[in-house]
């Protein structure tokens, strides 16, 4: 299967008995540990060696701890009981990383029971299942395709949860007011995924907007350029104040170690500095640092989510047009998008505001391919308290022309749009959602397990 660029780490222990076939456990251990490594994930851990007594376990223990993973695999090689694999399940639990036990099958020819690793993750899994660690399994040869299709998986969604949990979040000032959809709880935010939420003073990085040095706005005005050539044509006061944007807003994630910011895009960007917000963050979405208007931090943290899965840059978007008779949809934003989105048959433009008329925003439709959705959904409850669910959704963006000015995609979902549609307003999901381009949706299953949240799935 195809792997992007930045893969996952994974640990892997191979636990037997040596009253069962130990070389044969031996070559199933070889065999997974090259598959793992010719499709060029990190492996830690004691990886081959075979954990058959005390021994070796305290190794392995050893090796767990001083690893940093984004899944366990516990090899049931041959059959072996409980004790090691709750163990060291134990330390993949006590990071909130995933734990996959894997058994290979015997071979049915009438003599010895070789292996007997089946049973093996049987009493592991109803050991772990005592202690409250959740756990994933797989019954399969070495080298079997799907393996490592599920591995990928799991794995991605671990490295997810550890990014997540890492995470501390910029929200700069406030959410627009009837903007109910950009609410957040950040101690909610804590419980669930351990992300922190920094609230930052608009009038701070107003200031420091207005602040940033003549060398910094030339750097990004030169930049910006290379990407859409008629920004020269541009008010030239107003994009050099959306470079002072992107200063003020690089400068604030680097000082704080922010993974992503969710800003308060207008009115003040545009009533104080006399520009546009977007273009800045739309390099910063470029750069992988997830920025969504509209203060929308539960947004940022489904953008995170999706970069953390993919390791690509993410688009935090509207949905603003379903068409039955094509049985398509429009995504658009005012000029956010990362511009690796952009259709390569389609010039990008440098572009005003369509409301405000003040630059700097990116201009394009988006590039045609499959795309993955995603939201973070905050409900409510029958007690009065918010709940949440992940939304999960998946369509072709077609090649079209632009829809509107800004950024724009026309989508073809999985499932009818008008039903897309339905279950949005019946649900009430709200109006930003994440795309990130590829196929996703099993690693934000997977997440959504290991985290605790009911899917909700769109299309």
């Amino acid at each position: 299967m195809a792997l992007n660029s930045a893969q996952p780490t994974v640990a892997l222990v191979a636990i037997a008995r040596p009253t069962f076939d130990a070389p044969l456990a031996q070559s199933v251990a070889d065999g997974v540990l090259e598959q793992l490594t010719q499709a060029g994930i990190t492996v830690v851990g004691s990886g081959r060696a075979l954990i058959m007594d005390g021994e070796g376990a305290q190794r392995a223990h050893a090796a767990l701890q001083q690893a940093t993973f984004d899944l366990l695999i516990l090899l049931q090689a041959s059959f072996a009981d409980s004790s090691m694999a709750v163990e060291l399940a134990q330390i993949a639990s006590a990071r909130q990383a995933p734990v996959l036990l894997w058994a290979t099958p015997d071979a049915r020819e009438g003599g010895r029971l070789r292996l007997n690793s089946l049973c093996g993750i049987n009493l592991a899994g109803h050991a772990l299942m005592l202690r409250g660690i959740a756990y994933d399994y797989l019954l399969s040869p070495a080298a079997a395709p799907d393996a490592l299709e599920t591995i990928v998986v799991l794995a991605r969604a671990g490295r997810a949860r550890r990014k997540l949990r890492d995470a501390t979040i910029g929200v700069v000032g406030e959410h627009p007011a009837g903007f109910d959809t950009c609410v957040y709880d950040p101690a909610d935010l804590a419980s669930l995924f351990g992300v922190r939420v920094a609230p930052v003073a608009l009038a701070d990085v107003l200031a420091q907007a207005a602040a940033a040095p003549e060398t910094a706005r030339d750097r990004f005005v030169t930049r910006v350029t290379t990407i859409a050539p008629n920004v020269e044509q541009l008010d030239v006061s107003a994009v050099r104040g959306t470079a002072g944007v992107y200063h003020a807003l690089r400068e604030l994630a680097d000082r704080e170690a922010l993974a992503g910011v969710a800003v308060r895009c207008w009115p003040e960007f545009f009533t104080e500095l006399g520009c546009a917000a977007c273009g800045a963050m739309s390099v910063l979405n470029e750069e992988q640092c997830p920025a969504s208007c509209e203060a929308d931090v539960n947004g940022t943290v489904t953008s995170l989510l999706l970069q953390a899965l993919s390791a690509q840059p993410v688009f935090i978007t509207d949905l603003v047009s379903i068409e039955a008779a094509s049985d398509s949809a429009v995504l658009w934003h005012c000029g956010l998008a990362p511009v690796s989105m952009a259709d390569p048959q389609r010039e990008i433009l440098g572009t005003v505001h369509s409301n405000r008329k003040l630059p700097l925003l990116f201009e394009f439709p988006l590039k045609p391919g499959r795309v993955t959705l995603a939201r973070l959904h905050r409900t409510a409850l029958d007690n009065g308290t918010a709940g949440y669910q992940l939304v999960i959704g998946g369509g072709e963006m077609m090649r079209a022309p632009k829809s509107f000015t800004g950024t724009s995609g026309v989508l073809r979902f999985d499932r009818p749009a008008t039903e897309v549609l339905d279950t949005i307003l019946r649900m009430g999901l709200e109006h930003h959602v994440s795309i990130v381009y590829g196929d996703y949706r099993a690693e934000l299953r997977s997440f959504a397990r290991l985290v605790g949240l009911e899917v909700v799935e769109l299309a």
